[in-house]
């Protein structure tokens, strides 16, 4: 531009010009704009913000234009630590197709399984003190791994056998002059049997399981025509469904009508109109999306911050079930204040699990939580005899717990369909 404003240009200038061109070419420069807006619009960021000033944006949409900063301007190299954390599904869904068609190197740290196994080719596992590369996708690692450390107990398991019959030999023969030779040979070999060193792994995965106190009766939760609008935009439009036995139902959507629906049932938040009835027979533990006014200024140990949920308020009993919750030690004694956000939700399930409630409710119940906790938790939905209300950002979770998907839409009116999430979305 510098020199295109020149009011005279010299030969130099042209040729200096002509080279600056081409490199901006090169570089993509005519479609950098448009390939700004078009990573932008994909992760979420419609045009109407793409002229906001940073400091102005909301800060959900901050995230993802910081993600969007790292995919632009195809770089050699994407480093990703948990790119999906506080994306969408929509978005999540963007950002794979991107990287599965991206033609560069991508290394990424990623709880959710589904995501990594439609992008990954090779999974690097860092366990027992060491790294090790697999070729193949999340299933293929998991698998790959526990079929290793099996075969490892295994071939040690035999060898153990092995010395103790070589031991029992020798401990009955050793003095029988017409058996000491076979006895020093078989001592010979006792000594050359190792056993392979087994290290613990790094890995330690909670236990998750809710037991309702009872079974429900025929009504169970009856919603009708609930409204809500918040900050301006109505966000639930005569909302009505009725929850059926056995069904675990996975709220899909607009994230904060799904939060202003679960606080409602929760009491948490009064809807403009409608109404919803839980039958007599129904217990329910809710797992809210923010947590923080259970811990905030907390000046009580774990144990005593659990004691508040539980029947039974003896300290070994307390310190059991953190135990069973990887809170072990002088772990369960530190403040409740102090907790990072994996353990608080840990917490929030723990006292879940001690209600003994026949309808689970949980927003976002896999945000903060690592690989092994999210497999416990999804395990533990899985095997849930009762009720499950949920919403998840995690496509393996929804997948494997969910038989009946209602989907909020933007205007506040619900899709309502008994299908899994796969299903769910070939028919979108």
């Amino acid at each position: 531009d510098a020199i295109y404003a020149k009011d005279e240009m010299t030969d130099e200038d042209g040729i200096r010009a002509s080279e600056l061109e081409e490199e901006f070419a090169d570089l993509g420069g005519w479609e950098a704009e448009s390939d700004a807006s078009r990573i932008l619009q994909g992760l979420g960021v419609a045009p109407e913000h793409h002229e906001t000033m940073m400091s102005d944006m909301d800060p959900r949409l901050k995230v993802k234009v910081l993600l969007a900063q790292a995919l632009f301007g195809h770089p050699d190299i994407i480093l990703l630590d948990e790119p999906t954390n506080n994306l969408d599904l929509a978005s999540v869904v963007w950002l794979e197709d991107f990287l599965m068609d991206y033609d560069g190197t991508v290394l990424v740290v990623s709880h959710d399984r589904y995501f990594l196994n439609n992008v990954c080719t090779h999974i690097v596992d860092i366990d027992y003190g060491k790294i090790k590369m697999y070729v193949g996708n999340y299933d293929f690692w998991y698998e790959s791994s526990q079929l290793l450390n099996r075969m490892a107990k295994e071939a040690n398991k035999k060898k153990e056998e092995q010395i103790k019959e070589l031991q029992d030999f020798i401990a009955r023969f050793s003095a029988n002059a017409s058996k000491s030779k076979q006895a020093t040979s078989r001592k010979k070999l006792l000594d050359k049997i190792k056993l392979e060193d087994l290290e613990p792994s790094s890995r330690r995965y909670p236990y998750v399981g809710f037991k309702p106190e009872r079974e429900v009766g025929n009504d169970i939760l009856m919603v009708e025509g609930l409204t809500k609008t918040v900050d301006g935009v109505k966000v639930l439009d005569n909302v009505s469904f009725m929850v059926r036995k056995d069904d675990k139902i996975a709220f899909i959507g607009d994230e904060i009508a799904v939060t202003t629906l679960f606080k409602i049932l929760n009491g948490e938040m009064e809807a403009d109109s409608g109404t919803f009835k839980f039958g007599v027979t129904i217990k329910t533990a809710y797992f809210p999306k923010d947590n923080s006014e259970f811990f905030n200024g907390s000046e009580l140990s774990l144990v005593d911050w659990l004691r508040q949920y539980s029947d039974d308020q003896t300290e070994s009993y307390v310190r059991g079930f953190l135990g069973r919750m990887l809170f072990s030690g002088e772990e369960a004694l530190k403040k409740a204040s102090v907790l990072s956000g994996g353990e608080k939700v840990r917490c929030m399930l723990s006292r879940m699990m001690l209600a003994n409630a026949n309808v689970l409710m949980l927003d976002q119940p896999t945000n903060h939580l690592d690989l092994e906790s999210i497999t416990a938790l999804n395990n533990g939905l899985k095997d849930f005899t009762s009720n499950v209300l949920f919403a998840s950002h995690d496509h393996q979770f929804i997948q494997t717990i969910a038989n009946r998907i209602i989907d909020i839409k933007e205007d506040g009116s619900i899709v309502d369909k008994q299908t899994t999430y796969d299903e769910y979305l070939a028919l979108a």
